[in-house]
């Protein structure tokens, strides 16, 4: 029994290994695919922002023409900092406000953002959901190692001196 026990053991670590291995290239994908999704959104806002601030003011979002423009830019910016892995956790951060605002504003998605417990299709159905929940894994799991923080990071540290612990001076 004990051997089966460590084969079971063994054979578990090693499944857990491998798709340990994948949690980079998984984050890497999300960052791809949903930092362009977010820059194309900001784009699409950026080259229409009479139709963004027009729908902000129905909404009744306060200065709506300037907050056009700030979450365009968001998105835009955000979008490409996201996709390369830089600042990420803040990029993340500003991004999963945006959305989580996002969600606030319009009144269905209120509905359905306040639906997160009791009937959770109508929260994961909503538009922002996908956004918010890229923004959200970034924001907690960080980029990962193919992430140009991540690259800066080893660049850094390997260039900054080791740290040496200072002698004390010998009192007679």
């Amino acid at each position: 029994m004990h051997i089966f026990k460590k084969r079971i053991g063994n054979a578990y670590s090693r499944v857990a290994n491998a798709l340990g291995s994948l949690q980079s290239p998984l984050l890497l994908a999300i960052r791809l695919y949903w930092g362009w999704q977010f820059a194309q959104d900001g784009w699409g806002k950026l080259t229409h922002l009479s139709r963004v601030a027009s729908f902000f003011g129905s909404l009744n979002i306060p200065a709506p023409a300037t907050t056009a423009l700030f979450v365009a830019l968001v998105e835009f910016a955000g979008g490409i900092l996201f996709t390369f892995g830089i600042v990420s956790r803040l990029v993340s951060l500003v991004l999963f406000v945006n959305m989580t605002m996002a969600y606030l504003s319009v009144p269905d998605d209120r509905v359905n953002f306040s639906h997160i417990l009791s009937n959770p299709s109508d929260f994961y159905g909503a538009t922002p959901y996908t956004y918010w929940f890229a923004a959200l894994l970034i924001l907690v799991l960080g980029p990962g190692s193919l992430a140009v923080d991540t690259w800066l990071a080893r660049v850094l540290t390997r260039e900054s001196p080791e740290w040496q612990p200072q002698e004390k001076s010998k009192s007679a």
